[in-house]
């Protein structure tokens, strides 16, 4: 059979098992095992005997020992009031700036997400924390919930990122680079988003009420006492990887560490808080690792029919250049991010997209960003936008309303997107810099 009618196959297997409700990692090795079937008429002893192989060495994995661990220290700090003290901490800081509190969102995710790793967990942290006091103080609730919406995907990007780990792990790119070029453009995004708060308060004051006067010195030192413990995990994690002391599995199991330190000696720690955090992180870590080794299953069945090459060949074919690439695949992973969550676009997508960039000439480090961000926007895209059945839920607006508050901050993504692939040095610079030596 060949390259083209199997593509065909292969996207009429997808459709059939992903689109009627099948669990994703139990439909991606169905749509693998028919695959090989029905195109190269492999028999299922041999196809077997792929499978176990493959599955076998993708779940040994080291660099996925970090994924559990970093997801227990998110949920340590998530049960505790370490969270809370984001808000406190950040408010005496935030009024400086036009707009005020409502930078406390951004601030707030920009520092969980160091710390957490997984964007829902971040949207629903911080805005637990934030919601209610914004409302309260007559803060425009659809800016509020907008910059929430969009500064929680943080937790995709900034290091350590759950997803940077997925992609290092399939794409074999050192992990500890995927965290440094991370950083950078999430202050970028950063940066994008409280400039937007800043202009649109400025422009309409109504949108942020007036604030009792700048908080005093005591109050920003108060505040910034408030941030030590997330600082203190921060430094332990990202310090660690960056200075070569440690790989991120390591870090991680240092950061873990940490934080039970940390709630320890704050005097929150009780045996129900250390099992049911780390029951959430096996069960979220379980799944991850499942569908990483349904992703590899498939990948190998791809290979065996050889449809990266024959895509490749075929957008090669069309001189799109790099940027030409890029576009089209940006428009790709905006309408697939309507349907299906971050973790499962980069196992289901890169075994072709990888390939393709690679012949491009595009730094695979770099591609790891632009991928991140491109799914950051998955979470914020109805009608599967975990985030915005978060703030629906924390805010009690329609979904609708929720929807269009999202929407600038979509468009900024995509802004950032267009900046990382004129300006590549933004991802680039810091890795090249910290693993020089």
């Amino acid at each position: 059979m060949g390259s083209a009618t199997s593509g065909i196959v292969l996207l009429a297997l997808v459709a059939l098992f992903l689109g009627t409700g099948v669990w994703i990692f139990s439909g991606l090795i169905l749509v693998g095992i028919s695959s090989l079937w029905l195109t190269l008429g492999f028999s299922l002893d041999r196809i077997g005997s792929i499978a176990a192989g493959v599955i076998s060495s993708s779940a040994i994995s080291w660099e996925l020992a970090a994924v559990p661990m970093f997801l227990w220290m998110g949920e340590i700090i998530f049960r505790t009031d370490i969270s809370q003290r984001l808000f406190t901490g950040l408010a005496p800081l935030a009024r400086f700036l036009p707009g005020g509190l409502l930078h406390t969102n951004v601030l707030g995710c920009t520092l969980f997400a160091a710390v957490s790793g997984s964007s829902t967990a971040t949207t629903a942290t911080v805005g637990k924390i934030t919601i209610g006091e914004l409302k309260r103080r007559g803060y425009d609730p659809s800016l509020a919930s907008g910059s929430l919406a969009g500064a929680g995907s943080f937790g995709l990007l900034i290091p350590p990122s759950i997803s940077m780990i997925v992609y290092g792990v399939l794409a074999q790119v050192s992990i500890a680079k995927l965290f440094a070029a991370g950083v950078l453009p999430g202050l970028m995004m950063a940066v994008l988003y409280s400039g937007y708060i800043g202009i649109r308060c400025v422009i309409k004051p109504s949108l942020a009420p007036k604030e009792e006067a700048p908080a005093s010195l005591g109050a920003v030192l108060r505040g910034l006492r408030d941030l030590g413990p997330i600082f203190i995990l921060v430094v332990i994690v990202l310090g660690s990887i960056y200075s070569g002391l440690a790989t991120p599995s390591e870090a991680a199991a240092v950061g873990v560490l940490g934080a039970i330190l940390i709630v320890t000696a704050t005097k929150q720690m009780t045996r129900d808080l250390l099992l049911s955090s780390l029951m959430s992180a096996i069960r979220v870590s379980s799944l991850i690792c499942v569908l990483l080794a349904a992703s590899a299953f498939l990948s190998a069945a791809i290979a065996f029919m050889h449809l990266p090459q024959t895509i490749s060949a075929g957008i090669s074919a069309l001189s799109l250049g790099p940027f030409g690439l890029l576009l089209v695949l940006a428009v790709f992973y905006i309408i697939i991010g309507m349907f299906l969550d971050g973790i499962s676009i980069i196992v289901m997508t890169l075994p072709v997209a990888l390939p393709l960039i690679l012949a491009a000439g595009l730094d695979p480090i770099w591609f790891g960003v632009y991928l991140v961000v491109m799914i950051e926007m998955s979470a914020l895209t109805p009608p599967v936008g975990l985030n915005l059945y978060i703030l629906q839920g924390l805010t009690n607006r329609s979904f609708v309303k929720t929807v269009y508050s999202a929407l600038p901050f979509f468009l900024l993504l995509c802004l950032g997107v267009c900046i990382l692939a004129v300006f590549p040095e933004i991802a680039l610079w810091l890795p090249s810099v910290l693993f020089s030596r």
